[in-house]
Parts: C-alpha cells; sequence; structure tokens
C-alpha cells in the first residue's frame, strides 16, 4: 500500500482515479491545487501524484516548490503528451511523467516502481571508498563502525541503518514514511513516530550536543536531513 498525495483540479478525473487505486490497496488523499497548504498531507504521503493543468501555480512550479524541501517520489500524470512537457516535467524534479489516460493497473506498476527505486538503500557490497567522514564523525559503510574522534560508539542495528540512510543522502530531506523501510523491517506498517525516537536516540551518541542537534537536523513537517556542513 502507498500512501498518495494526488494534486489534480478535475474532480471527475480525480474521482476515477482515487477509486482505482483504492481497490488496487493504496489510499489516496486529494488536493485541487497546489496554492492550498498541503503541508499535513505532504508529510503523511509516500509519493505525490501531480497534475500540470492546475489553477494557479501549475504543476512544473508545485514540483519545484516540493522539491526544494523534500525527496519524496512524485509522478506527473497529465494529458499533455508533447516531449518538451515530459522532458521539462523530470527537469522540474518528477521521478515519472504518465500520459492520461492510464489504467488504474498501469498506473500501480509506475508507482510501485518509483516507490522502490526511491527507497534508500543500505547494500554495502559495490562500495568503493566504504568510509565517510562528516566532521569528527566516520560511517564505515563495509565494517558497519561508526566512529567519533577515533572512538568507536556503540549502536543498536537500527542505529545503524538509520545513519546509513541519512548519510547515503545527505543535504537531502527524508520522510519518516522514507525511513522506516530503510531501517525498520520492509513490511513495518507500525507507527512512524518510531522514526522519532530512534533518532533521538541516535543524536545523544553523535553529536556535541543533543539538545542543539547539528548533523541530524529535524525539517518540520517533513522529517529528517543529514547536513554535510552543519552550522
Amino acid at each position: 500500500m502507498v500512501n498518495i498525495l494526488f494534486i489534480e483540479d478535475d474532480p471527475a478525473v480525480a474521482e476515477a482515479i482515487m477509486l482505482g487505486l483504492n481497490r488496487l490497496g493504496h489510499t489516496v488523499s486529494q488536493r485541487p491545487d497546489g496554492n492550498t497548504d498541503f503541508d499535513d498531507a505532504l508529510l503523511a504521503a509516500d509519493l505525490v501524484l501531480l497534475d500540470l493543468g492546475l489553477p494557479g501555480a501549475d504543476g512544473y512550479e508545485i514540483c519545484r516548490r516540493i522539491r526544494t524541501r523534500s525527496a519524496i517520489p512524485i509522478i506527473i500524470l497529465t494529458a499533455r503528451s508533447d516531449d518538451i512537457d515530459t522532458v521539462a516535467g523530470l527537469e522540474a524534479g518528477a521521478d515519472d511523467y504518465v500520459v492520461k489516460p492510464a489504467s488504474p493497473r498501469v498506473l500501480d506498476a509506475r508507482i510501485k516502481a518509483v516507490v522502490q527505486r526511491s527507497a534508500p538503500t543500505t547494500q554495502t557490497t559495490e562500495i568503493v571508498s566504504a568510509t565517510e567522514t562528516f566532521g569528527e564523525r566516520e560511517v564505515d559503510r563495509s565494517s558497519l563502525q561508526i566512529r567519533k574522534s577515533g572512538t568507536q560508539l556503540t549502536l543498536t542495528p537500527t542505529e545503524i541503518r538509520l545513519i546509513l540512510a541519512l548519510t547515503q543522502n545527505p543535504g537531502l530531506v527524508l520522510s519518516r514514511q522514507q525511513l522506516l523501510p530503510a531501517a525498520w523491517d520492509q513490511k513495518y506498517l507500525g507507527d512512524s513516530r518510531i522514526v522519532d525516537a530512534a533518532a533521538q536516540r541516535l543524536r545523544g551518541k553523535i553529536e556535541d550536543d543533543p539538545t542543539e542537534p547539528t548533523f541530524i537536523e529535524t525539517v518540520r513537517g517533513f522529517g529528517y536531513r543529514f547536513n554535510l556542513q552543519p552550522r
């Protein structure tokens, strides 16, 4: 199941697509434009399904706005089939571009593929330079050791997976829904607030002052970001 934020101004199109995706097990919330505040819906979503021809700010602009603050997967769903539109959509930050009409099953397959590609990975087999340095912190992906000022830290497996996911995407905001499959079981469907608890524990081990964290930053309303150049 994927939690989808669908931004579409045509009620008939929105209803038909939502019905089809709901039948395939997805949860869909809909907004008619990108002018109203949809931060809460974005926070709860795993993916954004975005029309281009919207009142006010068009889909390109909305896509760029989202990209400034989130790495959430975005699929543009539009009737515009020109190559120029496709290129513009992907350059705006979309992960995929689907032309209407699209059957629910085709859309379902594209959604699952984008979500899978966008999930942070913790694979270490292809890493050439295994150790990454962030100030006095070292993240060794091959040995799964995390060091601070040369001293190896004692982290739980979940904490190790969490910092690997964050440092694999430095500077990008990762939602709790994106971090859950990276640090917990792929099929975990529990409370995403366990991410907050794990992040708090991790801060206590890697930050100089956990009450004023500089590496693991909370981005209110979205998730967490690992800063390459902390304040």
